[in-house]
């Protein structure tokens, strides 16, 4: 079955580029252009498309009226194409609080009108999850969402107040997040360490949106800090990060990636060093994400002794990161999104 697409942006050099790229994957057909948010609202409509791909800055109406618009009249996916500028980071924010399910960074130093080559994969790849998963959720029964059939409940009590949390997220991350911190408090007596796949201009202002909406304190880290107890961390984007120091002292840092480290930050290397420092008493997380990033994390921390979580299908953007994990039979529990904070305040015994 064809994808179809709606691109809507103001450049004309830049809706050609992005349908010559589009046309590179036969399983996509673009359906359709506007060149503002109040004309996109009006095709999005009319046209019913599977997936749109919206810019933020455009006359007549901004990108993120638009989604809002369209999330409430004609609901699609809809992927923000987004400069690697703290301004764009800020912008592709609010369209996310908006309704946009995701964002898709345009390659730093290239132009509005340009989208590099090498980006083209990963886009189509990623129109393709984003149809994929709104064709399921249309086959899908209207009853609230469970636990797979099958899944093992969260256990209780299984992590002291020596321990730590690492979650691992990637596409459908952000919102997770924010579902899922809004359900913690201040008091919880673990530090939690994220590793959301981001460009590196956007966890400092995702980390201060959510301090300012969460319960719990939500910081970007830094190298060398102590990681206290109520405190989310998220790992600044383009490094990776890691645990050490010892049992119920942990400090956060920095690795710089090398060549073939292809997520930054890497799930993997976060779930590797905890598994490392607090062995047992580190629970793992995998979220919603396009690929396999926390699979081999996950494995060694099951290796030593660990607890390893993951998002259920139902409630996941892309159905990739924790399906992997699942798949591996490295899962202890799989679980609704809804469930997940709670899950979290009755693991500290």
């Amino acid at each position: 079955m064809t994808v179809k697409i709606l691109i809507v942006d103001d450049s004309v050099f830049f809706r050609r580029a992005l349908r010559e790229l589009i046309a590179t994957d036969e399983r996509l057909s673009v359906i359709g252009e506007a060149a503002n948010g109040r004309e996109a609202i009006l095709k999005a409509c009319q046209l019913k498309p599977d997936v749109i791909t919206m810019d933020v800055e455009m006359p007549v109406m901004d990108g993120i009226s638009a989604v809002r618009e369209i999330m409430g009249r004609c609901p699609a996916p809809i992927l923000m194409l987004s400069s690697l500028t703290q301004t764009g980071a800020i912008a592709t924010l609010d369209a996310l609080d908006a309704g946009a399910v995701d964002f898709f960074p345009k390659s730093q130093g290239e132009q509005k009108d340009h989208l590099g080559a090498s980006s083209a994969r990963l886009l189509t790849t990623r129109l393709r999850m984003l149809a994929l998963r709104r064709q399921r959720l249309a086959m899908a029964p209207a009853e609230p969402v469970r636990a797979p059939s099958g899944a093992a409940a969260p256990k209780s009590d299984i992590l002291s107040r020596r321990g730590i949390v690492v979650i691992g997220s990637s596409t459908g991350g952000p919102a997770a997040l924010q579902a899922i911190l809004q359900g913690i408090p201040a008091s919880f007596p673990l530090p939690i360490v994220i590793a959301q796949h981001m460009p590196a201009s956007f966890t400092g202002p995702f980390a201060n949106r959510l301090n300012e909406s969460m319960p719990i304190q939500v910081v970007e880290a830094q190298q060398g800090i102590a990681l206290q107890p109520g405190c989310a961390y998220i790992i600044p984007g383009g490094k990776h990060g890691e645990i050490h120091g010892r049992l119920g002292a942990y400090v956060f840092s920095e690795r710089q990636p090398v060549a073939g480290e292809n997520f930054r930050p890497s799930a993997n290397i976060l779930l590797q060093s905890a598994a490392t420092v607090a062995g047992g008493d580190a629970l793992g997380l995998i979220l919603t994400g396009m690929g396999d990033d926390g699979t081999e994390g996950a494995r060694a921390l099951r290796a030593a002794g660990g607890t390893v979580w993951a998002q259920d299908q139902a409630t996941s953007v892309i159905y990739g990161m924790p399906a992997a994990v699942a798949k591996a039979g490295l899962t202890q529990a799989i679980l609704p999104l809804g469930e997940i904070s709670g899950a979290l305040m009755r693991c500290v015994r």
